[in-house]
């Protein structure tokens, strides 16, 4: 199931070199407008080599204007064209434009075209450690030094790269990429396509403790933690594996840099949480849920499909589908927007009152 390469850069006889970053191929703005469902304004057959903000863009490059404060600034960049939504095209007159329905989809989209992630080659790096019973797929990619235990499976595609450290019976699936020094505890699931990046820990122990007779008492978390397909986890983030059964991380999550995440959590579908959100163990988030950044989510709650909890706020209690909470605690978002606005006027209302006091003393 293994192939060793003989050094980092090598790779079967024959075969196509890897591509390297730095390898810049042109294509004709028409043809980016192709891949992208949108159309050209100008001329459909300048060449396009990279993406570049309207500052530093040249002629061979594409830039973007996506708000109408910059309009000045797209006028006088040296961009060769301009990815633009429906509502800019006549904010630059003159300018060759790749017009899109959804320009921030499109640009995430031709990013991956014009400055495609370097190929890795197929092998298992002679420095890479393999216990007995490790299945690494021939065209998986093990880089220098890293460890993968018994009974773990690396799918085709994937890639486990430099002092990655995986556990026993783990499965990475099909062109996930474990980026340096992540690591997988034991029995961990990366789902296909799923993204870890360096420093991320997936299934350490879930903070549980039995208090008896005034000590702290481990109790052992014997759950793991699955990531479904499309997932990503940032830098620096963890997700506790579960006491009993799972911790589940939905499909198409994305999780920022320096998230926790507790034991026996479960995310729905394509949930968003940004940096150093928390998550507390057993609490169960519906599909599309937001998170903003540095927001808590108690323990054994539920937020609904749709939920979204504002910056710096604490989910305490459950909240209903579709909607927006901010605070600490955290109410509807409305709600919280009143009392800021009362909270400001406190000192005057303070006076106010004060005020009337005093003036009803003197009438006594």
């Amino acid at each position: 199931m293994t192939r060793r390469w003989t050094s980092p850069a090598s790779s079967s006889s024959g075969s196509t070199p890897p591509r390297r970053a730095s390898d810049r191929v042109g294509y004709r703005l028409a043809e980016l407008a192709a891949q992208v469902g949108g159309r050209v304004e100008g001329d459909p057959e300048r060449i396009i080599e990279a993406i570049r903000p309207l500052e530093s863009a040249g002629p061979r490059d594409l830039s973007f204007l996506k708000d109408p404060r910059y309009r000045g600034q797209a006028a006088a960049s040296g961009a060769g064209a301009l990815l633009v939504g429906l509502s800019l095209v006549d904010a630059v007159p003159g300018r060759d434009l790749l017009v899109a329905d959804d320009p921030s989809w499109a640009l995430a989209r031709l990013l991956a075209v014009l400055h495609p992630e370097e190929r890795r080659p197929p092998g298992v790096h002679p420095t890479a450690i393999l216990e007995p019973g490790a299945e690494v797929d021939r065209q998986a990619h093990v880089g220098p030094y890293a460890v993968i235990g018994a009974g773990s499976r690396v799918a085709a595609g994937a890639a486990v790269l430099a002092f990655v450290a995986i556990g026993r019976d783990c499965v990475v699936g099909e062109g996930a990429v474990l980026h340096p020094h992540a690591v997988l505890y034991d029995r961990t699931e990366v789902g296909a396509r799923s993204v870890v990046h360096s420093g991320a820990v997936l299934g350490a122990d879930g903070f549980g403790y039995a208090t008896h007779q005034g000590a702290h008492h481990k109790v052992p978390q014997v759950g793991r933690v699955v990531l479904e397909e499309d997932v990503e986890v940032g830098a620096g983030s963890t997700i506790d594996r579960a006491m009993l059964g799972e911790t589940r991380i939905g499909v198409g999550t994305k999780i920022d840099n320096l998230v926790q995440v507790g034991h026996n959590v479960v995310t729905g579908r394509h949930c968003i949480l940004c940096g150093q959100a928390g998550i507390a163990g057993s609490a169960r988030l519906g599909n599309y849920v937001v998170l903003a950044g540095q927001s808590g989510v108690a323990g054994h709650i539920e937020l609904g499909d749709g939920a979204q909890v504002a910056a710096k706020s604490a989910a305490l209690a459950s909240v209903e589908p579709r909607t927006q909470v901010a605070g600490i605690p955290a109410v509807e978002m409305r709600r919280w927007r009143r009392q800021v606005a009362l909270l400001s006027r406190l000192e005057e209302i303070v006076r106010r009152l004060r005020a009337v006091e005093k003036k009803v003393g003197e009438e006594r």
